[in-house]
């Protein structure tokens, strides 16, 4: 039983040990983060936008564009690739955009995620 007991306390150290790593939570690019989360880079290159959904994206012209996200966020990963990968192809020229991520607590050390997050805001 003792045995048993050890092994389970060892084999449980990695979990206690990466539980206690926060996420990334600061300004980050849509470049990096697609090369440095495969979740996102996986979504990027698996998604193949429809001429309808490059056009829409026209509407974002001269606009300031704020994307609150959480790199270890499944709908993050999803969303935000797809949105990256609609500016790459549709090539509209955004005045700013900001990729800010946050943490498991959904803040940023910022403090500009707040309560906002996760969403996609731009100017009207």
């Amino acid at each position: 039983m003792l045995k048993q007991l050890i092994l389970l306390f060892i084999l449980s150290l990695p979990l206690a040990v990466n539980a206690t790593l926060k996420p990334h939570s600061d300004a980050v690019t849509a470049k990096r983060l697609l090369s440095d989360h495969d979740k996102f880079a996986k979504q990027y290159q698996a998604f193949s936008p429809t001429p309808q959904d490059v056009a829409l994206m026209q509407k974002l012209a001269g606009k300031e564009v704020l994307v609150l996200l959480g790199t270890w966020c499944h709908d993050s990963a999803r969303e935000v690739s797809l949105f990256i990968k609609l500016l790459d192809e549709s090539k509209v020229e955004l005045s700013k955009i900001t990729f800010v991520t946050v943490g498991y607590d959904k803040r940023d050390e910022a403090g500009i995620a707040l309560a906002l997050y996760p969403h996609f805001y731009c100017e009207a």
